[in-house]
């Protein structure tokens, strides 16, 4: 026994165990470089998880009636009172700081004259900027020629009562004045789901 504690000790002194070690070690830092990855995927499959649970249960709600400012005119209205009742509505929530928001609402507007061929439907959008942005949000949406009804919701107020995380969101409302669809972040042409939804629904 006390021959085995002795080699056992030789060994750990010797350059084959400090060899050992290293290569331990740089086994170590392989393995967690290749997992870092692979737990991104994870915590971002988590999340859109979370996403699609409140869209579930967001749909066929009704809409609150928490105030919202009327860029325009500055004044304060009910959101529930911005949709038109018998007619589709959509809403793109925003921010002058999403760069995809911006490309969303861009790419809606290119293709509004061609859908309105083929659906009735009403278009609005939110922005969840902070009150002193609302110069920002106003010049934006002059340089981009907006020519529909854009809102801020400055507190998060509106955001809290819809219970979403963050932009790009999008919502259609129905004909009912419920929430028919929702749907969080904005991939390249994902607009034209939602213009499939709002021809649905159109027809209802």
């Amino acid at each position: 026994m006390k021959g085995f504690i002795k080699r056992l000790l030789k060994f750990g002194n010797s350059d084959e165990f400090s060899f050992f070690t290293k290569l331990w070690q740089g086994f170590s830092l392989f393995i967690y470089k290749l997992m870092i990855p692979i737990m991104k995927k994870l915590i971002a499959g988590a999340f859109a998880l979370v996403f699609s649970v409140n869209a579930m249960a967001q749909t066929a709600a009704e809409l609150p009636d928490t105030q919202i400012k009327d860029v325009n005119t500055s004044k304060k209205v009910p959101f529930n009172t911005t949709v038109e009742k018998g007619k589709v509505t959509l809403i793109n929530f925003w921010a002058t700081w999403c760069v995809p928001c911006k490309k969303e609402i861009k790419n809606v507007r290119t293709k509004m004259a061609d859908w309105k061929k083929e659906a009735d439907f009403n278009y609005i959008t939110v922005s969840i900027d902070e009150s002193r942005a609302e110069g920002l949000v106003r010049s934006y949406a002059k340089s981009q020629g907006w020519d529909f009804p854009y809102y801020m919701d400055p507190n998060s107020d509106l955001k809290r009562s819809l219970n979403f995380q963050t932009v790009p969101f999008t919502m259609i409302i129905d004909k009912n004045g419920k929430v028919a669809y929702s749907h969080s972040g904005y991939e390249e042409g994902g607009e034209e789901e939602v213009f499939a939804k709002i021809k649905e629904l159109s027809k209802q």
